[in-house]
């Protein structure tokens, strides 16, 4: 492995390990030459990817490329590096089983988006102003829309098992049957 600092050509590893979500293998490297340390990432490629742009182009797959995108989007976020990193190698695979290797930009993006739907908001919509190319505050508008309507979907279900267990969690009494008015 080349040396990114000094282009060094004999680094050595220093430390190996399979990342948490067991995808990829983590090796920290130090260079002989300069001393720099520097960590790469050893992923299982099932078939190469081309990506199928918008003007017809073709071009190969790039994972890293995903990810600046996605940090893009999560830039000052308050979500978990590894959740990030669970997310795109989801994607990934999900590209590779597809049976295809042409993929169309649309599809990555279309991923990408219901991701960063479950991880945070705020990106979901940065990440979609770029994507759909927001012109104007109405097309933020409709995003945000997007985005409570499951929501609301959700909070009506949940009003619904509460009433409908409100019965239910309050139990009767055994052997006390309800006082009579005198009339």
């Amino acid at each position: 492995m080349r040396c990114p600092y000094c282009g060094g050509l004999d680094t050595q590893v220093r430390d190996s390990r399979p990342t948490e979500d067991n995808t990829a293998i983590r090796r920290r490297r130090i260079c002989p030459d300069c001393g720099g340390r520097f960590t790469t990432f050893e992923r299982v490629q099932l078939r190469e990817l081309m990506v199928l742009k918008r003007s017809g182009r073709r071009v190969p797959f790039d994972r890293d490329k995903l990810a600046r995108s996605v940090d893009v989007a999560l830039r000052k976020r308050p979500v978990d590096s590894e959740r990030v990193e669970r997310m795109l190698s989801g994607i990934v695979r999900q590209l590779e089983s597809m049976g295809d290797s042409d993929i169309t930009s649309e599809t990555i993006g279309e991923m990408v988006m219901e991701g960063l739907k479950q991880l945070d908001d705020v990106a979901y919509v940065r990440f979609a102003s770029v994507y759909r190319n927001f012109r104007e505050a109405k097309d933020f508008e409709n995003a945000l829309a997007e985005l409570s309507q499951p929501e609301l979907a959700q909070s009506d279900d949940v009003k619904a098992e509460g009433a409908a267990e409100g019965g239910r969690d309050k139990p009767k009494a055994a052997g006390k049957t309800p006082p009579r008015s005198a009339e």
